[in-house]
This record gives structure tokens, C-alpha cells and sequence, in this order.
């Protein structure tokens, strides 16, 4: 009853144009505050309130995670060429994008341990150098199996990325500025995509032509490696290590396990919103252009000429939506970016035309990357402040595990449906099977945001490091109710009328909370 009492608190939040605020205090306890939004804020002043240290880190975490997108698209966006170098299937080919994403959780896991035990640093440059020699494997693959094997082992590499360069880039950030900054990070997926739309319009749609692809890939995640590696530790992990005692192995997983069992509604909330997340991104992206190819028959040119003005509209579009996300709210930023998918699906697949296509592909992932905008802070927001890394990584990851056969199945019902193309022609599906899936998947996704809890402005700085005997307090500290709420609810259920009378200097409604807030 617990967590139904806490979804429809949820669900209440987004009807109130007050919004609940969690700030975490040194002994661990929340604070929570319902506050009436400000006008959003100056972006150049938010811009500008990033230190150089702050922006030397945020640079190279989108650096890192750009360079990772456009690995993986590297082999996604050249599903045609593959297809006719291995001489098998677009679905076939699909099958390595599929064991990709289905292993990026397991390298997601050891990478996101590393980095909280180790720091950062070390972890991901040693990262982003395996993905550059994997990408070179590609190339010299001998057969369709070899190159299976390589792409699946690129998935554990991939798995690791996400977490590290998300808490490199947002850990110095100043707290108003983490939705816009969050918006741009993300993007440094849809521009990793972009990079490698107009490296493939570079080269040509040649057969021969796609190892141009994967030795520029293995160039930036060399270089990406090599920039982390001359860049500092992070700050917050070295002076967590310094003013804490008791640091070993053994209390690293003892505080893991703890915090486990205290924060398993949250992690497996995480997980379901991420899965949904995944399957909007992929079903919405990875074979939109084959279905230009073969459903709307342009060329290759073309093709990539609207892939890359699809995606400019993504990052366009994350950059925006997570800007306005510290004004509107994570979830509701989320759920109103989904709506606005629904209402678009047919601008983006009935035009006939490159132009319209290019219309409507670059409004529909204004909003499908707009929504995912917000992941980065969300994530960050409502992670166990000494597992982030492991955590926002982890669970992005198994997300993508959970999505992992969305590009292959979508290609399955595409092969074995037609339609009659603006031609006469008799095609593959694509475009009604794309459609019919990415609404089903944004009506999911705003259900599963509408429950979840909101964390806007919640502490990334007070957390002891992971391997720390502090780290077990905070997370005790946080989870046991102190004697002035034993008598009351102390989970997301605590609702605005709970906090009535109880007014902070600025009248806010404001009360202290000793439990983390659930799904």
C-alpha cells in the first residue's frame, strides 16, 4: 500500500504548479521544500557560473560519451553496406546491435564499480582506449561471426561510458545549472549521431566504404582517452577520500549491499523508466534510415541528409527541454516532451518528400531527445550519493538490456509487412511499424514518469566516497526515522498538505525527511 500511496503523491505533484525541492544536509537527512518555480533563469548566467575546472571536466565527459555514440552508430547506420559486405540480412545485421546493448549492462557494472572504488580518471581513459581497439577489430573481422564476437565485447566496452563521463560532466556543476547542462550532455549522443550521418555522406554509399566509419570512431575514442588521462581526478572523489576514514574492500561492498537493500524501489524504478527510455530512443532512431532507404527510396545522400537534421533537432531539443526542466520539473519536462512525440508520429513518417522528412524528423526528436534531455540530472538527482556512478550507469544499462532487441524486432515486422510506397511500389513496412511502436512506447513512458519521485535540486557534494566507513552512516542516517517522525509517513508519500504551516524564511513549505524518497 506503501508504494501506491507514493505513486499517487506522485501523480498529484505534477498538478501542482509547486514544486518539491529534496536537499541532502551532512548527517544524510532530506530536506524537502515546496517551492513556487522562479522564472527560468539566464542561460549565459548559468554558463558562466561553471568554473574552468567545471568545464574542463564537462567538455571531456561529452567528449567521452560522443565519441561512444558515434561507435555505436557506426554499425547501426550502415546497416545497408553491412549487410551487402557480410552478404546476410538487415535483420541479421541488426543482431549485433542487439548484443551490443544486451551486454552494455555487464560492462556497466564493472566500469561503474571501478569508478566508484577507483575514481574516475583511470577507469574510463583505460574505457574509451578498449572501445578504439575494438572499433579497429571491426574493421580486420575475417567473417560475420568474427565481427559478432568483436561487437559483442564492444558492448561490455560501451557499458562503461555513461555513468563515468554523466558524473565527470555534472559533478563540478552548479545546482541551477544542471538542467541546462544535463540537456547538453545528453545530446552528446544525438551528436555522436550526427557525426557519424555526415561521416557517412562524406565517404559515399559504397559497399567498400564502411571501414572509413569504424577507423574514425577508433581515432576519437583513443583521443577521448588520452584527454581524460592528462585531465585531474575529480575534485569531490579526492576530498572524499581525504576527509574520510575506514576506507577498504571490504566496507565498499558491505555499504553496497546496504545500499541495495534500502534503495531497491528506486533502482528498480530506474530500470523500467530506462528500459522505456531505451526502446523510444532505438525503435525511434536506429532504422530510420533504412526506412528512407528502402521505404521511401531515397539515396544515400539524402538519407544522411536527413538523419543529420533528425538528430540536430535532437540536440536542439535536449538542450532545451532540460534547460526548462529546473523550471517545469524533471518529470513533467519528460511527460509533456512525450505528448508532444504522439501528436508528431505523423509528420515524421507520411511525408513523401526529403524536405518533409526532414521536417518531421527533426521536430519528432526535438521532443524523443528532449524527454531524454533530463536523464543525466534525473538519475544523478535520485542516485545513493556514493554509488552514482555505478548507479546512473547501471541502471541506463540494463535499460538498454531490457531494449536491447527493439532495433531488430522493429526491422523483423518491417521485412514481414509491405506497404505500397508513394510510387506503387511494394515496400517494407517501416514507417507504420515505427509509428504504432513509438507511441505506444511515449503513452509508457509519461505513465511510468508520472509515478516516479522528484529529487529536483538534491545534493551531489555531501556523500562520503563508497569505500568509506561515512558512506555506511549516511546511508543508516537516511534510512532510519528519527523520534520526531516515528509516529508519521516519511517516504514520497509526504504530500504538500503534510508540510502545511511548517514555513521556511522565504514561505516555502519546508520539513525534514530522515528516508529516501521512493517509486
Amino acid at each position: 500500500m506503501g508504494m501506491i500511496k507514493d505513486a499517487q503523491v506522485s501523480v498529484r505533484d505534477l498538478f501542482r504548479w509547486r514544486q518539491r525541492t529534496v536537499t541532502v544536509d551532512e548527517q544524510g537527512n532530506e530536506h524537502v521544500t515546496f517551492e513556487t518555480p522562479s522564472t527560468p533563469p539566464n542561460p549565459i548566467r548559468l554558463l558562466r557560473s561553471i568554473s574552468m575546472l567545471g568545464w574542463g571536466a564537462y567538455l571531456i565527459g561529452f567528449f567521452c560519451w560522443t565519441a561512444d555514440a558515434f561507435d555505436f552508430h557506426a554499425l547501426s547506420i550502415q546497416t545497408v553496406k553491412l549487410s551487402q559486405h557480410f552478404g546476410i540480412s538487415r535483420t541479421e545485421i541488426s543482431t549485433a546491435v542487439t548484443l551490443t546493448l544486451l551486454l552494455r549492462s555487464v560492462g556497466a557494472a564493472i566500469f561503474g564499480i571501478f569508478s566508484d572504488y577507483f575514481g574516475r580518471k583511470y577507469p574510463l581513459t583505460v574505457n574509451m582506449w578498449i572501445l578504439g581497439a575494438l572499433q579497429v577489430g571491426s574493421i580486420y573481422a575475417p567473417s560475420w561471426n568474427t565481427f559478432l564476437a568483436i561487437r559483442a565485447l564492444f558492448g561490455l566496452g560501451m557499458g562503461g561510458v555513461y555513468g563515468a563521463a554523466a558524473g565527470m560532466a555534472l559533478e563540478n556543476i552548479p545546482v541551477e545549472a544542471r538542467g541546462l547542462m544535463s540537456g547538453i550532455f545528453q545530446q552528446g549522443y544525438s551528436f555522436g549521431y550526427v557525426l557519424a550521418a555526415c561521416t557517412n555522406l562524406g565517404v559515399g554509399g559504397a559497399t567498400s566504404s564502411w571501414p572509413i566509419m569504424f577507423w574514425v570512431g577508433a581515432a576519437m575514442s583513443f583521443a577521448a582517452g588520452f584527454a581524460r588521462l592528462i585531465f585531474p581526478e575529480s575534485k569531490q572523489f579526492i576530498e572524499a577520500r581525504q576527509n574520510s576514514k575506514g576506507s577498504s574492500t571490504a566496507q565498499f561492498a558491505k555499504n553496497f549491499g546496504k545500499m541495495l537493500k534500502l534503495e531497491w524501489k528506486v533502482c528498480v524504478y530506474s530500470i523500467i523508466l530506462m528500459s522505456w527510455f531505451n526502446w523510444f530512443s532505438h525503435t525511434s532512431q536506429d532504422s530510420y534510415t533504412t526506412f528512407m532507404l528502402v521505404g521511401k527510396e531515397l539515396n544515400n545522400a539524402a538519407a544522411s541528409r536527413a538523419s543529420i537534421l533528425m538528430k540536430t533537432g535532437a540536440v536542439v531539443g535536449g538542450t532545451f527541454v532540460g534547460y526548462f526542466s529546473q523550471w517545469l520539473g524533471r518529470r513533467r519536462a519528460m511527460i509533456i516532451a512525450c505528448f508532444m512525440v504522439c501528436c508528431l508520429i505523423p509528420a515524421w513518417i507520411l511525408p513523401e518528400t526529403e524536405s518533409g522528412l526532414e521536417g518531421g524528423g527533426f521536430m519528432l526528436q526535438f521532443f524523443v531527445q528532449g524527454a531524454w534531455g533530463v536523464v543525466p540530472v534525473y538519475l544523478s538527482e535520485i542516485s545513493p550519493p556514493a554509488f552514482r556512478a555505478i548507479f546512473v550507469g547501471l541502471t541506463y544499462q540494463l535499460g538498454n538490456a531490457i531494449s536491447a532487441p527493439s532495433t531488430q524486432i522493429i526491422n523483423a515486422l518491417s521485412d514481414s509487412h509491405t506497404i505500397r510506397n508513394h510510387t506503387g511500389r511494394v515496400v517494407a513496412a517501416y514507417g507504420p511499424v515505427m509509428g504504432i511502436a513509438t507511441a505506444i512506447i511515449a503513452v509508457g513512458l509519461a505513465l511510468t514518469a508520472a509515478v516516479g519521485p522528484e529529487k529536483k535540486g538534491a545534493s551531489f557534494e555531501s556523500a562520503a566516497a563508497a569505500t568509506t566507513a561515512e558512506a555506511v552512516t549516511d546511508i543508516s542516517a537516511a534510512a532510519a526515522p528519527s523520534k520526531a517522525h516515528q509516529s508519521s509517513s516519511v517516504g514520497q508519500a509526504t504530500s504538500e498538505e503534510d508540510l502545511a504551516g511548517k514555513k521556511g524564511a522565504n514561505g516555502d513549505s519546508h520539513a525534514v525527511l530522515t528516508k529516501t524518497e521512493y517509486a
